[in-house]
């Protein structure tokens, strides 16, 4: 009964934007083929909150779709793959979604790198003890949060002043 609901609602709801697309209304024929052919395909929406339609739930119930766009062959495949390969442009394992090339920069020459000046030594660690003194140091790899984030109580407000002081900072992580 719920299936039958869910696919009451879904005709329902596509009808309008079906007949909007077109510049004649459809038919009451003509909406039932169309939602008759969207249950044989599996485009109708499956039930939950997953926004996934039943062909992306269980791919095996259905036919499979027929590939769309221009052919390549083999050989034109294979050529992108090595350029991939070379460039970086492959995906790192795990669950980061960065790119090889994101990861590790230095092995992938043939990627343009912006002109920036180099900083020195005192610059850098200037920028740590900035960094370290505001809390804008990550707190943990998990949720990507900033210390100031997890520790409001340490880094806003006279709070802050305190705890600079105790570690002898004065006004600025300038003096380190």
């Amino acid at each position: 009964m719920k299936f039958k609901t869910a696919l009451l609602l879904a005709a329902l709801g596509a009808a309008p934007l079906l007949a909007s697309a077109q510049s004649a209304p459809l038919t009451r024929e003509q909406v039932r083929a169309e939602l008759f052919q969207a249950i044989r395909s599996g485009d109708i929406m499956g039930s939950g909150e997953s926004s996934m339609t039943l062909r992306q739930m269980n791919p095996r119930a259905y036919p499979a779709q027929a590939a769309t766009g221009p052919k390549k062959t083999r050989e034109q495949v294979q050529q992108e793959l090595g350029q991939a390969i070379k460039s970086g442009e492959m995906m790192a394992a795990g669950e980061s979604g960065a790119k090889l090339n994101e990861i590790a920069p230095g092995n992938y020459p043939s990627q343009a790198v912006a002109a920036v000046s180099p900083k020195s030594r005192d610059e850098v660690k200037h920028e740590l003890a900035e960094a370290i003194f505001h809390g804008e140091i990550i707190a943990n790899g998990e949720d990507g949060r900033m210390l100031k984030d997890v520790f409001p109580g340490m880094y806003r407000g006279s709070h802050a002043a305190d705890v600079a002081a105790e570690r002898g900072y004065t006004g600025s992580a300038r003096g380190l």
